[in-house]
């Protein structure tokens, strides 16, 4: 990703709150990427920058995103079902919800993947399938948009101010280990 001057430092491992939101923003960007091509394009043959971008934001939905889903399914999500808090019925009820999102937009991205690939492989999609992309790269930016709002305005919030020190440290570690990083590699910043 580019650096731009100015812009606010991406979060690291030290605060993997701010990461899970990082990742949001890189989401994001990648499924604009995906809708933008699918729509301006329909299937047509892509020139070498569409091919580069497509093909980046096939990788990232296959390789990257998953890390996130587990960071929240396997990280984070557990320790606040372990809290004895006020308001924690319903962030857990949102948490709930969000994993069943979680299963719905891997079915999704497994489809975009598998006719991405196919596009990328041929130059070209039929007018069904072209169809089919568009339809599903739109589904997943209105599903993403609906449930990125709910992790950034109430879970992760709530997540901030409720889990102790130790329990954020713990996220980090683990969020590292996914991404193949020792727990001295903290402060690097997520690349993968």
């Amino acid at each position: 990703m580019p650096v731009v001057i100015g812009a606010k430092r991406e979060s690291d491992f030290t605060d993997p709150i701010g990461m899970l939101g990082d990742c949001h923003g890189r989401i994001v960007r990648f499924l604009q990427v995906l809708v933008t091509l699918t729509t301006g394009t329909k299937g047509g043959t892509l020139n070498p920058e569409q091919r580069s971008a497509l093909a980046t934001s096939l990788w990232y939905f296959r390789e990257s995103a998953p890390k996130h889903t587990a960071d929240e399914e396997e990280s984070l999500f557990p320790r606040l079902r372990r809290l004895c808090t006020s308001g924690i019925a319903a962030v857990l009820a949102k948490a709930d919800a969000l994993e069943e999102d979680h299963a719905c937009a891997d079915r999704h991205h497994a489809e975009v993947d598998r006719l991405g690939q196919l596009w990328l492989q041929q130059g070209r999609l039929s007018t069904e399938d072209a169809a089919r992309l568009s339809m599903l790269a739109s589904q997943l930016s209105d599903l993403y948009r609906r449930h990125i709002g709910i992790e950034d305005r109430e879970v992760f919030p709530f997540a901030a101010a409720t889990l102790t020190a130790a329990d954020l440290a713990s996220i980090g570690a683990e969020m590292a280990a996914r991404r193949g990083l020792k727990s001295n590699s903290l402060t690097e910043v997520e690349s993968r």
